[in-house]
């Protein structure tokens, strides 16, 4: 038995991560699966006569995303920042070749994936990730913002160029956010979104196919059987779910109605399944993990490590603004765009980048935490 001085001596070594973000991130992606499941179970046992076939290929996207991402944890952050530069001219070449016949393809009449069936990667969620991650080195070198809007331009250039609207809005939209968190000025600000956003209205409506949508989004039961099709059946979706939903597994509108039920719309199943009471945990769980996030990015500036901070101020906006726009494109306040629930929606592409953004995150973490016990 151990003496009192003994036990007076010992250390108390504080958690090496966040629990409430790992506690975040668990109840998210779980919850993702399940639901995910159910969304796809009556297309999956359609097209390839198993019902389960999504959710075996997400599990076993994430499962090779688990295993990448305990290899980015331990990888320096410092070592993003160095090589920042050099990844993000590699990805801007891959949006290139994704443009080229032979080597990118298309799916639904967009060229966004480059590789060929289970190989394939769509590399504006990996642009997604490179953009913060070269952004947050620059930030912190320079206070010039021409250099960052000029890189964006060329980046909003192949990504429309797929075209992938969404994706574009959430790039521009995250970049933005973190110049003004570096400290641009308010009036400089509020001038350059203002540019950025007219541009956005120009290029949205000058395709026909994003002017459709645009239209149909004002008012989708003019032509609830054409352009206005799946915000509609998104919205009797979202009517049916009620308080408490019509029981887990029991929608009817993911039975062929709702197109993209188990990626792009997936809230309007997790709406109608789990009603008003299911949006609110699901709203509360994203809520939570952006705000630990931003503290894990306010915990490096206190720390002098700036790099770290704004990596992890990037990953919360992008994590916020793809969550806000998802679920206001399945509840009708913002125009149709193909974009996925983070964590959530199946897809490959988006699971293994976002799990190599949560094991960034993690490296943040434990860093801060070592750096305030004199460690690092």
């Amino acid at each position: 038995m151990r003496s009192y001085s003994e036990i007076k001596q010992r250390v108390v070594v504080p958690a090496l991560y966040d629990k409430w973000f790992v506690f975040a991130v668990i109840c998210i992606v779980s919850l993702g699966l399940l639901m995910m499941t159910s969304a796809s179970i009556v297309i999956s046992d359609g097209q390839m006569h198993q019902p389960f076939y999504f959710l075996f290929k997400q599990l076993i996207f994430l499962t090779l995303g688990v295993a990448i991402g305990s290899v980015v944890m331990q990888v320096d952050t410092r070592y993003w920042e160095k090589w920042s530069g050099v990844l993000l001219l590699f990805v801007m070449l891959l949006l290139a070749l994704v443009l080229i016949p032979g080597i990118g393809h298309s799916v639904n009449g967009s060229a966004r994936w480059i590789g060929y069936g289970p190989l394939s990667f769509q590399v504006s969620e990996l642009t997604k990730f490179m953009i913060i991650v070269y952004m947050a080195g620059y930030l912190v070198r320079h206070h010039n913002f021409i250099k960052p809007m000029f890189i964006l331009s060329v980046i909003a250039v192949l990504l429309l160029r797929e075209p992938d609207f969404g994706a574009t809005v959430v790039v521009t939209a995250t970049t933005l956010g973190l110049m003004f968190l570096a400290g641009m000025r308010l009036r400089h600000f509020l001038a350059l979104f203002s540019l950025v956003l007219g541009a956005l209205a120009v290029i949205a409506v000058s395709a026909p196919y994003r002017l459709l949508r645009l239209t149909s989004f004002l008012n989708p039961w003019e032509r609830p059987f054409d352009t206005g099709y799946q915000l509609t059946q998104s919205l009797i979706a979202f009517g049916r779910g009620g308080w408490f939903g019509v029981g887990l597994g029991k929608s009817i509108q993911k039975m062929f109605y709702l197109p993209e039920a188990h990626t792009d719309f997936l809230f309007a199943v997790i709406a109608e399944e789990l009603g008003l009471f299911g949006m609110f945990v699901v709203m509360g769980l994203f809520l939570l993990l952006v705000v630990r996030i931003f503290l894990m990015g306010r915990m490096a500036h206190c720390h002098h490590r700036p790099y770290a901070g704004f990596l992890a101020y990037g990953f919360g906006l992008w994590m916020a603004i793809q969550f806000t726009v998802s679920v206001g494109v399945n509840s009708g306040l913002l125009p149709t765009k193909g974009l996925t629930l983070p964590l959530m929606s199946y897809g490959g592409s988006s699971v293994l980048v976002n799990c190599i953004v949560i094991a960034v995150l993690l490296r943040i973490d434990h860093e801060n935490r070592m750096t305030a016990l004199g460690i690092r």
